[in-house]
Parts: structure tokens; C-alpha cells; sequence
């Protein structure tokens, strides 16, 4: 009724119409989900922004997409009439204009004409670590087999009780386990953002039975006073990704007897794309699972030729949950979609038995001499290390190799470790050539609102000087 009464509002009161973009800023809520299926009615986008994004990244997005109409939680009005200062064709509502109660929606129109599974309904901006964001455009049919796919993947069905603290402006919080135990009928609790005391709260008071978590929020709340004391019987599983898995980062879920399954997907694929399920969890660990039950997957090399098992190259994918374009950006669509192929620009392997393992971001892999280097082993050696908190290796620019490897690395409270025994760590471990050639310390590694490290920051610090070896 939610939704038919606030797509009959959208219709009557502002015009919406097939392909026209609803922006949405605000915290998770039901109003955001209702907003949503409301858009799928009318065949519009639901377009979610960042609400840790500046006023001017903001602006940027809402410009690029030409929103209509700009829906904000209590919390975000004030933010959307800075917004609208600058924005004269976009309409800023908040929750109560469009939840205005319509007693009969009886000749109303609530759903438009022409609107079937190859309609857009979903708009999300990427974090543009190369230029500025691109707006991935995702399908119904998307939505709905990343749906397929994640029922799958966690062996989804209505007993499920599930606890989204992630964001929703990301895929991830909305797409991984939201939308699809809405699919199957299963139960969802929101929370309004992440704060590792409310999510053990609720843990411990409403027993779900699933959650996603990134590396940075399961770091938060293992450092939660709480954790060891919290009874995490009820969780059949957590679910992870984002970016490269730590083993210690899994072992934290492990040791407790959750078993941490990872997912591997971006915003152009749903996400849910490679997924390790819950048989493979602790005999998998590191791996990102098979491909996922409706999509397709190709490791290639630079000539787009497939490579053998345990061979790495960059990782194709392709299937219905792929999206169709990128917004009003069709040289970057023609680059991302090649013969019907997503280049996701990771490189990873497969191993004999189908598991996909990530070594990296393309664009992350430190190219010394005629060599690739993939932070990821470098990291995983920086892992055992004890005292240090949190490490990512760069490349940075030489005169001789192009480029060699740099340990930027987090100290714990209370330690400290001398660089030439931290680089003894990798010897026997490594081939010498991939050893780090130097190391920078720092308070802490740049991270996105999902966790990820801003690897391109650290490049740019190191390549104007901001950033020096010790």
C-alpha cells in the first residue's frame, strides 16, 4: 500500500514519469526502500547519494544526472536547500511530502505504461578514483537477477532475519542481502547507519541470521568492549567483501564460529557477481568464491586471450546483472563493455576447483622493471606482522625501475618496529624483487566510506613529496 500510495504522489503531485531520476539523501530507512519500489513502478531511477559526499560532489552528481526531484530525510533537509541554491530544476521534498496520504488511490495512476525488466531503476554513482564519478545505470532485470544471485549465494529464504548496517547509497548495503530477503519474504532490519554498539545490540536483543560487513566495520567492532561477550549463535553467516580480505580481518568471525563467506561484485554488477557459499567458508579462506549462478566469468590476458588455472590476468564478467551503461557516458561504457564482456579491471586467478582468487586493482599493480608486482602478497606478509595495525603497499616513481613498492604502514598504540626488521619479514616469503624498497609511516591509510584504501591518494602523496620514505 506504501508503494502504490507513493507512486500514485510521485504521478499526481510532481509528473514523475518513465526514465525521470529521484535523488534520494539520507540514512537508511524504510521510506528509502518504499522510494524505491515506487520508482520501479513508474520505470524511474532511484538515485542514492552519499550523504558523507561535500556539497560540491553533491552538486556534481545531481547536475551529471539531471534529478527531478531531490527526497531527504529530517536529518538531510538542511543539506538539500544548500543543494537546491544551486539547482534550480531539481525539487527538494523530505519524507513527509512524499508520504502524504492518499485515502483512495482507486483511478489513481500508480504504476506508468511501458515499464517491464529492461527499464533503469537504479542510478549509483561510483567513488571516482580515476576523475569524476561515473553513474552506473542498473536494470530491473539487474536488480532482479542480483537478487537471483544472492538468494544463491546465502541459500536465502523466508526464515531469514536479516541486519543491514551498511549504507544503502552503496549496492552493498542495498543489494547484497536487503533487496533480495525482500525477494524471498525474509525478514530485514535497518539500521540508520553503522555504530558497532547498536549493531551488537542488536545482535544480541533480535538474533539475525545474516549481516554484510566490511573490513573496517568488522575491525570496529571487534575493538568494541562488547564483542567477546556478545552471542553470535544466531548468525548463519557474514558476508564480506569490498575490497582484499585479510585472513586476520576473517579469522575475527572465524574463531567465534561464523563463517565469513566473501562476495566479490562492484557497482556495475549488482554487486553480487563471484561468492564463496557457506560449505566454503573455512576451506576456502582468501578465495572469492565461484561465479555466481546466473553470471559469467573470464580471466584474460593483455591480448583478451583466457589463461590457464593459477595464472593471473584481468577478470571479465558477464550476465544480467551487468549494467547497461554508464549515465550520459558512452565513451566509458564502450571501454567498460567490450563483446558483450565487463572488464572489471582486477586481476585475479582461478585454481583448478573454479575458485577466483583477487590480486588486485589493475591499476594498483606496481610495475618495477619489466615486472608486476601485486600489493596483495606484499600486504598479506604485512599482515602477520605484529605490531602494526594497518598496511598498504604503492608504487612509487624511480628513476631506474619506473617504479618500485612502498609499505605504508599504521603502528599500533604502544609499538614500534624498526624498518630493517619489518623488511627482513619478507625474506624467503617473496622473490627479492618484490620486497618493499622503503617504508612510510602515517597516523592512518586513507579510506572510503566503504572501507576501501584510497590506494590512488597514497600514489599521489608519494609522487609530489608529500609523502617521504623514512
Amino acid at each position: 500500500m506504501q508503494i502504490r500510495t507513493t507512486a500514485a504522489v510521485l504521478k499526481a503531485s510532481h509528473d514523475i514519469g518513465r526514465g525521470d531520476r529521484i535523488a534520494y539523501l539520507g540514512f537508511n530507512s524504510p521510506e528509502m526502500l518504499v522510494l524505491f519500489f515506487a520508482c520501479a513502478r513508474l520505470g524511474a531511477l532511484l538515485l542514492p547519494l552519499n550523504w558523507r559526499l561535500t556539497l560540491s560532489e553533491q552538486t556534481y552528481i545531481l547536475e551529471n544526472a539531471a534529478a527531478r526531484i531531490l527526497v531527504c530525510d529530517d536529518d538531510h533537509v538542511t543539506i538539500g536547500h544548500q543543494l537546491s541554491e544551486t539547482l534550480p530544476g531539481c525539487e527538494i521534498c523530505n519524507h513527509a511530502d512524499i508520504a502524504t496520504a492518499i485515502d483512495d488511490t482507486q483511478g489513481r495512476v500508480t504504476r506508468n505504461p511501458h515499464v517491464d525488466l529492461t527499464t533503469p531503476v537504479l542510478l549509483v554513482y561510483t567513488s571516482g578514483t580515476t576523475g569524476q564519478p561515473k553513474g552506473a545505470v542498473l536494470t530491473q532485470e539487474a536488480v532482479l537477477f542480483n537478487a537471483l544471485n544472492s538468494v544463491h549465494m546465502h541459500d536465502l529464504d523466508i526464515s531469514d532475519h536479516i541486519l543491514t548496517v551498511l549504507p544503502m547509497f552503496h549496492v552493498g548495503g542495498l543489494n547484497i542481502q536487503t533487496t533480495p530477503a525482500l525477494y524471498v519474504g525474509a525478514t530485514v532490519t535497518l539500521q540508520r547507519r553503522f555504530e558497532p554498539a547498536m549493531v551488537l545490540s542488536a545482535i544480541r536483543d533480535l538474533r539475525p541470521t545474516r549481516l554484510v560487513l566490511v573490513p573496517a566495520t568488522i575491525m570496529a567492532l571487534a575493538e568494541h568492549p562488547d564483542f567477546k561477550t556478545t552471542d553470535l549463535g544466531s548468525i548463519r553467516s557474514l558476508t564480506t567483501g569490498s575490497t582484499i580480505v585479510q585472513k586476520s580481518v576473517i579469522d575475527i568471525f572465524h574463531d567465534r564460529n561464523v563463517p565469513v563467506i566473501q562476495n566479490y561484485g562492484l557497482t556495475e554488477t549488482g554487486p553480487v557477481a563471484l561468492y564463496l557459499r557457506i560449505d566454503d567458508a573455512f576451506s576456502h579462506v582468501g578465495s572469492t568464491g565461484r561465479g555466481a549462478l546466473h553470471t559469467r566469468f573470464r580471466i584474460v590476458d593483455d591480448e583478451d586471450r583466457d589463461v590457464p588455472a593459477g595464472q593471473s590476468g584481468e577478470l571479465l564478467l558477464q550476465g544480467p546483472n551487468v549494467l547497461s551503461e554508464y549515465w550520459g557516458d558512452p565513451a566509458a561504457t564502450r571501454e567498460a563493455l567490450q563483446d558483450g564482456w565487463f572488464r572489471t579491471g582486477d586481476i585475479g586467478y582461478c585454481d583448478t576447483d573454479g575458485y577466483v582468487y583477487i590480486n588486485d586493482r589493475k591499476k594498483d599493480v606496481v610495475i618495477s622493471g619489466s615486472e608486476n608486482i601485486y600489493p596483495a602478497e606484499l600486504e598479506y606478509v604485512l599482515d602477520q606482522i605484529e605490531g602494526l595495525a594497518e598496511a598498504a603497499v604503492v608504487g612509487m616513481p624511480d628513476s631506474k625501475w619506473g617504479e618500485v613498492p612502498v609499505a605504508v604502514i599504521v603502528l599500533e598504540a604502544g609499538h614500534d618496529i624498526d624498518h630493517a626488521t619489518l623488511l627482513s619479514c619478507f625474506n624467503g616469503v617473496l622473490a627479492r624483487f618484490k620486497h618493499p624498497k622503503a617504508v612510510v609511516r602515517v597516523d592512518a591509510l586513507p579510506r572510503n566510506v566503504m572501507g576501501k584504501v584510497l590506494k590512488h591518494e597514497l600514489r599521489g602523496l608519494l609522487a609530489d613529496g608529500t609523502l617521504v620514505p623514512d
